[in-house]
């Protein structure tokens, strides 16, 4: 499964050693389809919103969902002995395989 890294936040675990939470997602995107309107109210309340995509590029067609997949609460001691360097946004392959979670990062 292809995961992107989303956040990377500073946390102390119960025992008051620092760490990391690493939150990984799947990107899906949601199809956009077209709706006719019934009356003639929700046609114009249509149109406005054609109109403001247009003028406002932040409210494009296209809307993306963000799932989290895996969330990993590691202490400094377990996230260099991983030895993999999350940044945030970049893309990892995870391979899911005998008992194992293997991290390859796409470049």
């Amino acid at each position: 499964m292809r995961v992107i890294v989303h956040r990377i936040e500073s946390m102390k675990d119960a025992s008051g050693n620092l760490g990391k939470r690493i939150e990984l997602i799947e990107e899906s995107v949601v199809p956009s389809f077209a709706i006719r309107p019934q009356s003639e109210e929700a046609r114009m309340v249509q149109e406005m919103v054609k109109a403001i995509q247009q003028q406002i590029p932040i409210f494009g067609a296209r809307m993306q969902l963000y799932q989290p997949k895996i969330i990993l609460f590691l202490t400094e001691e377990e996230y260099e002995q991983l030895d993999v360097k999350f940044d945030v946004n970049q893309v990892y392959d995870v391979i899911l395989s005998n008992q194992t979670i293997t991290f390859k990062r796409v470049s």
